[in-house]
């Protein structure tokens, strides 16, 4: 198999690149500067530097290639009208290009959520419209918080709860979301183009475990070995408030914080787990994804 692996260089495609590799798979990585690719291309990756809003540059991407991963948002590069319709253009070429060249399967990681208030993850669902609409039959797995080492949820989590004596609790941490480990969301990303049910479905993965974000960030203190914090209830704290204060205490930037933190106030659980079980995946609890993550995180 022939994959094309855009967001290579981030935290999911950097990871899934590398599986993808050790499977045998070639792999072609999208990526905007060749320069910071450098280990990618050691690893054995084939480089294609372009841009998924400059429609020439993708010229030639998808060539030869079997399956296609669309694993680049824009979180963290501003909000507002002009950052939907750049995420809509981006898309939109991208969808073209893969039809264009023949790609046979396009596989995207969207995010959980129905009616979220988050323009990022009302932004992220468009794209898996546009994909599926205007490019080769998708498969549109979609997701809670993803827990790894490295990841911004993590880095978030695991600062505030070794830097805070007290945490500040605002109301959207009592919100429910179905966490998924990184190993199992990469698992249903490599499988996904051998899964002919798949194509053209919405694929909802997740965790067994459901439960409110601040039991997660107790769930982190376990997991680091640590006694869980004091919490100090705050009735109102705007996502811009929360992001600027989480951009003091942790090195996630206020940028990437707001969107993660506008995403809290909507419910993320799993709502249809049928597409699910097309795919010989179980996925393991909160608190043994979290001691993966801390375990790499300290080698």
């Amino acid at each position: 198999m022939r994959a094309l692996v855009t967001g290579a260089t981030g935290f999911v495609g950097g990871r899934l690149a590398r599986l993808l590799l050790d499977q045998d798979t070639h792999v072609r990585a999208l990526v905007r500067d060749r320069g910071k690719a450098a280990e990618l291309e050691r690893a054995g990756c084939e480089l294609h530097e372009g841009d998924v809003l400059e429609r020439d540059s993708l010229r030639g991407a998808g060539r030869d290639v079997d399956v296609a991963y669309y694993l680049v948002h824009g979180m963290g590069r501003g909000a507002g009208a002009d950052f939907a319709e750049r995420e809509r253009t981006a898309a939109r070429a991208f969808a073209r290009m893969a039809s264009h060249e023949g790609i046979r399967r396009v596989v995207y990681l969207g995010g959980l959520g129905e009616d979220p208030s988050s323009q990022h993850l009302r932004s992220r669902h468009e794209t898996g419209q546009i994909l599926g609409a205007e490019g080769p039959p998708l498969t549109y797995l979609r997701a809670s918080m993803v827990i790894g080492a490295q990841s911004a949820s993590y880095e978030m989590l695991r600062h505030l709860v070794s830097r805070l004596p007290v945490m500040i609790v605002p109301s959207w941490l009592k919100t429910p979301t179905q966490p998924i480990g990184i190993d199992d969301a990469l698992a249903y990303l490599a499988a996904a183009p051998a899964v002919a049910e798949a194509a053209g479905r919405e694929v909802q993965i997740g965790g067994p475990d459901v439960l409110a974000y601040r039991d997660i960030l107790d769930r982190m203190a376990h997991a680091l070995g640590r006694r869980p914090r004091p919490k100090l209830p705050v009735p109102v704290l705007s996502p811009w408030l929360s992001s600027k204060w989480i951009g003091l205490v942790t090195p996630v930037d206020a940028g990437v914080a707001r969107p993660l933190i506008e995403g809290l106030a909507t419910e993320t659980v799993i709502t249809d787990p049928s597409a699910a079980k097309l795919f010989d995946i179980q996925p393991i609890g909160v608190d043994a994804a979290l001691e993966r993550a801390v375990a790499e995180d300290r080698r």
